[in-house]
């Protein structure tokens, strides 16, 4: 039988699978990623938090619908994200690069000079899914500054294992880890 983790966030409830991602380390596996119930009732409470700011900013692909609807919430006509790779629209990205904890290799993260004009001298909110070791949220942390935004604010629907202690981010819920079987 598979074990899982339930997870209580915004009046939600999830049964996470448990998944092993090293031979010592196992998380509870969150995909918000399609999951429009959750993120309706997670992004008005992650909203409440947010101290003000003038723009959004995730990661490419997870955090988009909550950024979405954080934005929308927040009267917001556009919000940004840092894309995983240079695409053939962009004319001179910003790059940073990053291991996340749930992905093998390390990751671009771009953004466009465009985005990078309109987040120049802004008051930022980097908002994602989960803040685990905070590696992808301290690389867009370094793009948003390269360009001259101004971050203001971390913030995630969960905050897994140590992340949990940061005193530099918001979250709404704690999200443990779990030794690998």
């Amino acid at each position: 039988m598979n074990k899982t983790y339930r997870l209580e966030v915004a009046g939600v409830t999830r049964d996470l699978p448990i998944i092993p991602i090293s031979d010592t380390l196992s998380i509870a596996s969150f995909v918000v990623l399609g999951d429009t119930e959750l993120i309706c009732a997670a992004a008005p409470l992650l909203k409440e938090k947010l101290p003000d700011v003038d723009v959004l900013v995730t990661a490419e692909a997870k955090g988009i619908p909550l950024v979405f609807e954080v934005s929308r919430l927040m009267g917001m006509k556009q919000f940004f994200v840092a894309r995983k790779s240079v695409k053939a629209y962009m004319d001179n990205p910003v790059i940073d690069e990053v291991q996340s904890i749930t992905t093998t290799n390390k990751q671009l993260l771009c953004l466009d000079a465009l985005d990078a004009a309109a987040i120049k001298g802004k008051r930022v909110a980097i908002i994602d899914d989960v803040i685990s070791t905070g590696e992808s949220i301290e690389a867009i942390e370094r793009l948003v500054k390269a360009v001259g935004g101004i971050v203001t604010v971390k913030a995630a629907i969960l905050a897994e294992g140590d992340a949990a202690s940061r005193k530099d981010i918001l979250f709404l819920e704690e999200l443990p880890l779990f030794p690998a079987e």
